[in-house]
C-alpha cells in the first residue's frame, strides 16, 4: 500500500476542444494506487479514477466537502468559488437539500414532460421555418432547460442574456481575475435578492416563493442560504443540461451505428440518454475535492486525514471493472449505473429533471430532424468547468 505523496503530475488532462477523455486517465487507472496531481490553483491532490473508488469517496462521511473551506482547495482559477449547498456536509447539507427535493421527484417531474415535448417541437418547428443553418446551442439546447428552470424557480425566463453571462462567469477556470469572479458572484446574487423580494410581496405557485415562505415562516434557513440556493438552482438547473444536448449529438454523428440504432428503434432513447451520460466525458477536470477526516485506504494508497481527493466521474464511466467494452457507446447498454449525476450526499438532486430534458430534446431531434449533420465550425467553450460546443451550426 502507497503511503508518501509522490512528486504531483500536472492536471487537468483533458483538451476543451473535444469530448475525447485523455489517454492519461486510463494510464491513471492501471496504475498502483492512486495518482497524485496538480492543478494550476491550491494544494496537491489525489486523483480517483476507479469505478469502486470513486463511490467510495463519494459515498463514505469520511471524506468531507465543506472541509475545503479551511484549506488552499485544488481548482482551476485563481479565485475561490462559493458553491453554497455543494460545499457542505450534513446535517446542514440535509436540511437545505430537504427543502427542494420534494420538487424535483421523478413522479412531479414527470408531469412536466407534455411541456417540454410541446417545447422542443416548438423550437425545432421554428428552426425549420427559419430555414438553415441554425445553431443548435443557442436555438435548441439552451431555450429547452432555461425556459424549464425558470419557470419551476420563478426567474422571468426574458432575463436569460444576464444570467447568461453571471453562469459563463461561475463556472469560468481562468478567464477572470478573482476580482472579477467575485464582482460577478454579486451581481448575480444581487438580482437574485432583488427577484426574492419581490416574492415576499407578490408570493407566486413556484419554488422561489416556497423557499422565501421557509425562511420567513419557518426560519429553516439564512437569507444568504436563501439567495444562495436559489442562484445555485438557476445556474445547475440549465448549464449542464443545455451543454450536454449538443455533446450527445456531436457523439451520435461521431458513431453513425448507434445514431442509426436509435432511429430505427426511438424506444431506446431513455436507454441512450443513459449511455451517453456514461459515455461523453463533461467536466474539463475532476473539481469539488473531498477531504478526509481520517486516514483512509483508497485503492491501495493510504490517504491521510487532511488531505484532499478529486473524484474523476468521466474515467470511473469509462472502468472496464464495472462496464464492460468500456470505451464503445452502446445505446442498449444493460445494468448502467453510471456515476453521471454523482453519487451518496451530493448526488444531483435535479437527476430526474435532466433525464427528462435530455430525453425530450433528443427524441425531437430524432423524429423531426433525421438528416440533422454539422454544416460548419464548431466553436468550443474554453476555459469553462465543462466542455461542450458554445457555438454548433447545423443543417437538416
Amino acid at each position: 500500500m502507497s503511503t508518501s505523496p509522490n512528486e504531483p503530475t500536472a492536471y487537468p488532462f483533458n483538451e476543451s476542444t473535444n469530448l475525447a477523455l485523455s489517454e492519461e486517465y486510463d494510464r491513471a487507472r492501471h496504475s498502483e494506487g492512486l495518482v497524485r496531481v496538480q492543478l494550476p490553483f491550491g494544494e496537491p491532490a489525489w486523483l480517483v479514477t476507479r469505478y469502486a473508488d470513486a463511490k467510495l469517496v463519494l459515498g463514505d462521511r469520511r471524506f468531507s466537502r465543506a472541509a475545503g473551506a479551511a484549506h488552499d482547495e485544488p481548482r482551476q482559477s485563481a479565485g475561490r468559488t462559493d458553491n453554497g449547498i455543494l460545499a457542505m456536509d450534513p446535517p446542514d447539507h440535509t436540511r437545505l437539500r430537504t427543502l427542494v427535493t420534494k420538487v424535483f421527484t421523478t413522479p412531479r417531474v414527470e408531469r412536466l414532460r407534455p411541456g417540454v415535448r410541446a417545447l422542443a417541437e416548438g423550437l425545432l418547428d421554428e428552426m425549420v421555418e427559419a430555414g438553415p443553418p441554425a445553431d443548435l446551442v443557442e436555438d435548441y439546447a439552451l431555450p429547452i432547460p432555461v425556459a424549464v428552470i425558470c419557470r419551476l424557480l420563478g426567474v422571468p425566463e426574458a432575463d436569460r442574456p444576464l444570467f447568461r453571462k453571471w453562469s459563463d462567469d461561475a463556472l469560468s477556470t481562468s478567464s477572470l481575475t478573482a476580482e472579477e469572479a467575485e464582482a460577478s458572484r454579486e451581481e448575480l446574487r444581487a438580482y437574485m435578492s432583488g427577484l426574492i423580494a419581490e416574492r415576499r410581496t407578490r408570493p407566486a405557485n413556484d419554488l422561489m416563493t416556497a423557499l422565501v415562505e421557509a425562511r420567513d415562516k419557518d426560519d429553516r434557513l439564512s437569507e444568504a442560504e436563501l439567495v444562495d440556493l436559489c442562484v445555485g438552482i438557476l445556474v445547475a438547473g440549465h448549464e449542464t443540461t443545455a451543454t450536454q444536448v449538443p455533446n450527445f449529438v456531436c457523439t451520435l454523428l461521431d458513431h453513425p451505428a448507434e445514431l442509426a440504432r436509435l432511429h430505427d428503434d426511438p424506444d431506446l432513447i431513455p436507454d441512450a440518454v443513459e449511455e451517453l451520460l456514461r459515455f461523453v466525458p463533461l467536466g474539463m477536470a475532476a473539481s469539488m475535492p473531498r477531504y478526509a477526516t481520517q486516514d483512509v485506504e483508497v485503492g491501495g494508497t493510504l490517504v491521510r486525514s487532511g488531505e484532499p481527493v478529486l473524484v474523476s466521474i468521466g474515467a470511473a464511466n469509462r472502468d472496464m471493472l464495472r462496464f464492460p467494452d468500456p470505451d464503445a457507446l452502446d445505446l442498449g447498454r444493460e445494468r448502467n449505473q453510471h456515476l453521471g449525476f454523482g453519487h451518496g450526499v451530493h448526488h444531483c438532486l435535479g437527476a430526474p429533471l435532466a433525464r427528462l430534458e435530455l430525453q425530450e430534446a433528443l427524441r425531437a431531434l430524432i423524429l423531426r430532424m433525421p438528416g440533422i449533420h454539422v454544416v460548419g465550425d464548431i466553436v468550443w467553450k474554453t476555459q469553462m468547468l465543462v466542455r461542450g460546443p458554445r457555438s454548433m451550426p447545423v443543417g437538416w
